[in-house]
């Protein structure tokens, strides 16, 4: 593009344009690829300079930058859970940057809390099955019937982990009832790290599981709709004493365990403290409730408690792969969230239509600096 060219546009136009050596748009240097990669003192992140530049690579890179750069300059950060990520082992890239005090709260799915958990207590008892769409549903029975409950290509190990851990989250469950105590659902699941209640798997690395570097960092965690996973589903079992249940033997309270609306208020107050003298960005791994939850304590702040002042969120980034439509996770865009007043007009944000699991370890190079 010739300058005359970009002079003739309006500057609101000008300003979505990047000429070819700008930031993000594959910087030129000489020789060939792998020699300016080897000579890198970060060389995953110059591959990923000169490699990622357009569509949803480029967006996935320009991101990464931004985020490096927020951080860089006192900002916080925000990371969402969704999906199965913590079986896929997300963990593996999300500790290290909690260790490196990259990620100063995480919101997951109760699903996503405990499969990490799961992972650091059972991790040589996964299995997978690459080729998995081409499983009949006769097949689908068979794995059924032996104990094998699959998540997209792996399988979880009930047995070794769910089981193994609902005696002990039990017992505090029953503690807290004796002595009136209720407690959300992650300062249960932490009990089982402070007290040694559990071991990490043999051919497990310790440092690869997420719930454990943000108990060690004391990192906060938000876990809406709780009762959405598999230990949420066994606890609601034990706080019913309907006609179809068969063993009544224990019967809980329903109120030792807090709720989405205790971590909701909890984030009143962290995102008021956090954030004044820090701006915070929003990184949604994933679509659903583990983002659509805390992204709101912004507009919530400013039209239901009516507070005068509230920072808004510096920037907004999601990867997901569902795209934009009415039928699918929602029509809903960055500049959406502008009129919720969850961004405002000056926010960041950046839309990567991809699979997490191929995005995500990209932006983790570039912020761990690799």
């Amino acid at each position: 593009m010739k300058k005359s060219q970009l002079n003739q546009l309006s500057p609101n136009l000008q300003k979505f344009i990047i000429m070819s050596e700008g930031a993000g748009a594959g910087k030129t240097s000489k020789g060939p690829l792998s020699a300016h990669v080897k000579k890198s003192k970060t060389p995953v992140s110059s591959f990923a300079e000169k490699t990622l530049n357009h569509c949803n690579g480029g967006s996935t890179y320009q991101a990464a930058i931004w985020l490096k750069e927020h951080l860089a300059n006192g900002g916080k950060l925000v990371v969402t859970l969704a999906g199965a990520l913590s079986s896929f082992q997300v963990g593996v890239m999300l500790a290290e940057l909690i260790r490196q005090d990259k990620v100063h709260l995480v919101s997951a799915t109760g699903a996503n809390h405990e499969e990490s958990y799961y992972r650091y207590v059972a991790h040589s008892h996964y299995a997978y099955i690459p080729r998995y769409t081409e499983l009949t549903p006769e097949q689908e029975a068979e794995l059924r019937d032996a104990g094998l409950r699959r998540i997209t290509d792996t399988f979880l190990p009930e047995d070794e982990s769910v089981r193994i851990m609902e005696p002990h989250l039990l017992k505090m469950w029953k503690d807290a009832e004796k002595k009136g105590e209720s407690y959300l659902p992650h300062e249960y699941f932490r009990n089982l790290f402070a007290k040694g209640l559990i071991k990490p798997d043999p051919m497990a690395n310790a440092d690869d599981c997420w719930t454990y570097a943000a108990y060690k960092k004391n990192v906060p965690i938000v876990i809406p709709g709780f009762e959405d996973s598999t230990m949420g589903n066994i606890f609601a079992s034990y706080t019913y004493s309907g006609k179809y249940r068969t063993d009544k033997s224990v019967v809980l309270n329903q109120r030792i365990m807090k709720t989405g609306l205790d971590y909701f208020t909890y984030l009143y107050d962290w995102y008021m403290e956090a954030s004044k003298n820090h701006p915070i960005a929003f990184l949604q791994l994933g679509g659903g409730i583990s983002a659509d939850f805390p992204i709101c304590v912004v507009p919530s702040l400013k039209h239901d408690l009516l507070w005068p002042k509230v920072r808004d969120w510096a920037g907004f980034v999601e990867i997901g792969s569902s795209p934009m439509s009415y039928g699918s996770y929602s029509g809903a865009g960055g500049k959406e969230k502008i009129t919720w007043d969850k961004l405002s007009t000056s926010s960041y944000y950046q839309i990567i239509q991809s699979d997490v699991t191929v995005a995500f370890p990209w932006i983790a190079a570039v912020l761990l600096g690799l």
